[in-house]
């Protein structure tokens, strides 16, 4: 199935305000992570945005609830928060409950997503690094 037709039925489920914050959202999340691949995960209820098949390849993904949406982060645990937008208290993951459309195209929040690019390449080249040794 095409994955805007995918989006499209996904987010229908949900009420409008919740629907046109993830599509903002989605904007900013495909203008800062080039060449990302979008996936609808529908048992899990989410977006999720990477660059592969893997859970280590995972940048970040969108998080809709009746209530409204999060921007979740894998090893988010990781990233630099100085405007303390993220929660949870996992062992690995955190995320942003999106509150307003200012917070969505707010500079912080580009931040964590463009940090959690950096981390992924960094995993990348840990990778790379680690196969070629052995």
């Amino acid at each position: 199935m095409n994955t805007n037709k995918q989006l499209t039925e996904f987010l229908s489920g949900y009420d409008e305000r919740v629907i046109h914050q993830a599509m903002l959202l989605r904007e900013i999340i495909l203008s800062n992570l080039p060449d990302i691949i979008e996936q609808v995960d529908l048992p899990a209820k989410m977006i999720m945005y990477c660059y592969g098949q893997t859970y280590v390849e995972l940048i970040c993904n969108i998080i809709p609830s009746k209530k409204g949406i999060k921007l979740g982060f894998n090893r988010g645990i990781d990233l630099s928060d100085p405007d303390h937008l993220l929660q949870g208290a996992g062992k690995i993951s955190r995320y942003v409950e999106i509150k307003s459309e200012e917070m969505i195209s707010s500079d912080s929040l580009k931040d964590l997503i463009q940090q959690g690019l950096k981390m992924y390449h960094e995993r990348l080249k840990l990778k790379v690094t680690s196969s070629r040794k052995k």
